[in-house]
């Protein structure tokens, strides 16, 4: 595999552990399972997709009462998806294909079947004690401050634990109890679970929530929410300065090992507060996803202005990331689904914006064959916080569980797997995969795309375009975000008369030489062109 900044100009793969395939027809996705299918992935030809790396989400031991982000042992694996022998392999086949593996970190909180906090609660004078957030009541009997729950079902984020009279902090449900990144302890802990797995040679880590791990050590309330939210360093129990103290102690250990990285989940809009998260000196996350992004309107203005707006305040060094989906969104295909055949055009221009802009991108398993949201009964729902639709089994074929599992499957498979699935769109060249796998081959062969400069051209209403330029190779991309016909006046650009189209979303529109003044798009087409 190629060594250095294989980050900056990879692709990546979100792989949702319990969705992704089963091995043993219990209707859980496993590590098996996933080796199975990383064929699928990246066998080295363009019949695969091509991608660089895999990030799995949490498959540790757990209670699920957050599916795997509730962790009771952060040196294991569940019993439902292997054994650290399965996960070893699984390092061994993925690197045999060039793939690097990225594994989910959950510094934040654990489980409240961890041992640690059970001893914690044990005793108010236990030796763990400290690793928690305690604290006594009000005079009233009322939680110790203002602070909300990151789910708006459970509300206020303090839990009273009767057997010792005091109140527990948790950001998210009360079965996850959140560590007290103050105690040197925790943070040894936890450097040594890093360490673990670094020893097992994966080549980085997705920070589950990074921005949450310090919080105001006196516990204040926090103030009135202003319009357009919390300056830096205002909000009191995310976002809080020893933050950044705790990333650089991760970059360092990182740094200690050759070739690894680490891309934090930082909830905050904001680009300006958000690249803080690199640091100073670059010296904290080598990625931070943009999630500003992943919320736009379909709209060409709108997605122009955000990239725009990154790019702006990017630290020099520093290097974007973009995601269209993941597992705590509805997916892209179901969210800018505009009907009929639109959808399913939509779905292909959002492919190429993801896969040309300066940047890594992140794929969400399924986004490759346009998977939509999946049906949930009630009787099925199981996510305290409304994401089981984006978390049904991959569709790997039309039959009853998809392809994804011969028993009966924890979650309902997607009504649209009987034509959405992999099986359908391999061997069609006009399909949704067959468009994915073009795009990424094309990418991993431009050294324009996977890390020249970035430039966007034109105004034109419904028109997101841009040139991607390394050295000799130039291309524009035309992005057209409206269900009508529309060109792109090239003249009025200072763009050549002529250029060679390269790829098209369109499956009816062969590559060749094309105009450029005006350069004309279908409704709902992307293009890349070499000038």
């Amino acid at each position: 595999m190629a060594t250095g900044d294989w980050w900056r100009h990879g692709v990546i793969y979100q792989i949702y552990p319990r969705s992704f395939q089963d091995s043993n027809g219990d209707g859980i996705g496993d590590l098996p399972g996933i080796i199975s299918r990383l064929d699928h992935l990246n066998d080295g030809t363009p019949d695969s997709l091509g991608v660089d790396a895999i990030w799995l989400s949490p498959f540790y031991p757990s209670p699920m009462a957050d599916f795997g982000y509730d962790v009771s042992d952060y040196c294991d694996v569940h019993p439902d998806y292997g054994t650290l022998a399965d996960f070893d392999e699984l390092v061994r086949q993925a690197h045999r294909r060039g793939i690097r593996v990225l594994v989910d970190f959950v510094p934040n909180h654990t489980s409240d079947q961890h041992p640690w906090f059970r001893e914690s609660r044990s005793s108010r004078t236990g030796p763990r004690r400290g690793w928690y957030v305690w604290r006594d009541p009000g005079a009233d009997g009322s939680p110790p401050n203002n602070w909300r729950s990151y789910f708006p079902a459970v509300g206020v984020p303090w839990t009273l634990d009767p057997a010792t009279g005091q109140y527990y902090l948790h950001s998210f449900l009360p079965q996850q109890p959140d560590l007290n990144w103050w105690n040197p302890e925790v943070r040894a802990a936890m450097h040594d679970v890093l360490r673990f797995w670094l020893e097992r040679g994966v080549d980085g880590f997705r920070i589950d929530v990074a921005h949450k791990m310090a919080r105001d050590p006196e516990l204040r309330d926090n103030p009135p929410e202003p319009s357009g939210g919390f300056p830096a360093g205002v909000r009191r129990d995310e976002d809080w300065p020893e933050v950044h103290v705790i990333l650089r102690e991760f970059r360092r250990l990182l740094d200690g090992y050759d070739d690894r990285m680490a891309v934090g989940e930082v909830g905050i809009y904001d680009p300006a507060r958000l690249v803080r998260y690199f640091g100073d000196a670059l010296d904290e996350l080598h990625l931070a996803f943009n999630f500003a992004f992943l919320v736009q309107p379909w709209s060409a203005e709108a997605f122009r202005a955000s990239v725009e707006r990154y790019q702006s305040v990017l630290p020099e060094g520093a290097w974007p990331v973009y995601t269209l989906s993941n597992h705590d969104n509805p997916r892209a295909r179901s969210r800018y689904d505009g009907g009929g055949a639109s959808g399913e055009r939509r779905t292909r221009v959002g492919a190429m914006m993801l896969l040309t802009l300066r940047g890594t991108p992140f794929l969400y398993y399924g986004e490759e064959i346009g998977q939509p949201d999946g049906e949930v009964p009630p009787d099925r729902v199981v996510d305290v916080h409304g994401r089981d639709p984006e978390r049904t089994p991959m569709q790997w074929d039309g039959g009853p569980g998809a392809g994804f599992t011969g028993g009966d499957p924890w979650m309902p498979v997607g009504s649209a797997a009987r034509s959405v699935n992999v099986a359908a769109q391999r061997a069609d060249p006009a399909s949704i995969l067959s468009l994915y796998r073009r795009l990424i081959w094309y990418r991993r062969s431009s050294a324009a795309l996977r890390w020249g400069s970035y430039e966007s051209v034109g105004r034109t209403p419904g028109l997101f375009a841009f040139v991607r330029e390394c050295g000799e190779e130039r291309l524009l991309v035309a992005l057209n975000f409206r269900d009508e016909p529309a060109h792109l006046d090239g003249s009025s650009l200072g763009l050549p008369h002529r250029g060679r189209l390269e790829l098209s979303t369109d499956p009816d529109r062969a590559p060749g030489a094309i105009g450029i003044q005006p350069l004309r798009l279908g409704p709902d087409e992307g293009v890349i062109v070499r000038l």
